[in-house]
């Protein structure tokens, strides 16, 4: 399906203007009819018997998994995907333009949460034991220890299945270092080591298995659905029609698209929204340094908004001065080596010095 949609995307880059506006929509629609054609082909072949089976066996984890809000959430995306399974395998033989559109939800919906009951009906693992309460404790403060020097580094984090963030790290004292698991947020009180390895691939097979992680907003769109690109004027291009204008009002409407809001954003509108959604997704990561990330981009993405509204109005007054800039200001011409006038012949070139031309002097 990546494959499919990069073929896709670059096909109806070639029925679109420059700033992503669909020019010729009948051609893309032929263009997304075989995409989906070639989709459901694909389907058929590779999740036409196997499907089901694997929902089967996501099921069947998840009822070995203790009641939690991401069970019952799984509980329905596996129903949903068996729904969407048996739209598919119905259009599945030589679909209309119609229904190839109503049946790309289904395909997409697939592309984007199959992995995650692929991942849940692979989850048949028996952990290794972990420390006992007294070993526990006495690496649990080694690692306060040297996470107060800076001797603690972690380099993966997930979610088990009883809900525990477990996190490994890096114990390094005295040049060494060995691989400890942490469970707990590491930023808050409370953490504890819970296991300590050899190497990382030790503890990923005696530790319990990652549980599928989350998305920022369950209700937002699918990679593989998103809607057309909304117009838009590269910054590229605004800093060249600045540098290139010689009016006034030409710097300052490009200022003026930057900033735009509304449905056709602008550069900085559309920064300070990526800089405000990057808070969202540090506050719903739910631990001590996420909050306080979040907290800081929050607080820059407000600035950059109050920053965004300046511009706007020194734009607006930029342009209300009705000026051109001054006639001395004039375009350097390009550096070019002089040729020899026309009828004229180059010098000879010097002959160059040899023994044999100094014994002939």
């Amino acid at each position: 399906m990546a494959r499919l949609g990069l073929e896709t995307e670059k096909a109806l880059d070639t029925v679109r203007d420059r700033y992503g506006r669909t020019v010729h929509p009948s051609d893309a629609a032929d263009i997304r009819t075989r995409r989906t054609r070639r989709a459901l082909a694909e389907y058929r072949a590779d999740l036409g018997e196997s499907a089901l089976p694997l929902l089967a066996a996501a099921t069947q984890a998840l009822h070995t998994m203790p009641p939690s809000a991401a069970v019952e959430a799984w509980h329905e995306l596996i129903a949903s995907l068996a729904t969407s399974h048996g739209e598919i395998m119905r259009a599945s033989t030589a679909p209309s333009e119609r229904e190839a559109s109503a049946v790309w939800v289904h395909l997409a919906h697939w592309a984007d949460t199959g992995p995650i009951a692929a991942h849940l009906s692979d989850l048949h693992h028996t952990p290794a034991p972990e420390f006992t309460a007294d070993e526990s404790r006495k690496w649990t403060e080694r690692a306060q220890r040297a996470r107060s020097r800076g001797g603690l580094d972690l380099f993966e984090s997930w979610f088990s299945a009883d809900g525990r963030r477990i996190t490994l790290a890096y114990l390094v004292e005295d040049d060494d270092s060995e691989v400890v698991a942490l469970a707990g947020d590491p930023d808050a009180p409370g953490w504890a080591v819970i296991g300590r390895y050899d190497n990382e691939l030790d503890a990923g097979t005696a530790l319990p298995r990652p549980m599928p992680p989350g998305v920022l907003r369950p209700e937002g769109t699918l990679r593989f659905n998103r809607p057309d690109p909304v117009h838009e004027v590269p910054l590229q291009e605004l800093l060249r029609d600045v540098a290139e204008a010689h009016q006034a009002g030409d710097a300052s409407n490009a200022l003026l698209i930057a900033t735009e809001r509304g449905y056709e954003q602008g550069a900085m509108t559309q920064l300070q929204q990526l800089v405000q959604t990057a808070a969202a997704f540090s506050w719903a990561l739910e631990s001590v340094q996420g909050q306080r990330i979040g907290s800081r981009l929050d607080s820059l993405g407000r600035q950059l908004g109050f920053l965004a509204d300046e511009v706007r109005d020194a734009a607006a007054d930029l342009g209300a001065t009705v000026a051109v800039l001054p006639p001395h200001r004039v375009p350097k011409p390009p550096r070019t080596k002089p040729r020899p006038a026309i009828g004229t012949t180059s010098p000879a070139a010097r002959p160059s010095h040899t023994t044999a031309n100094a014994r002939r002097a």
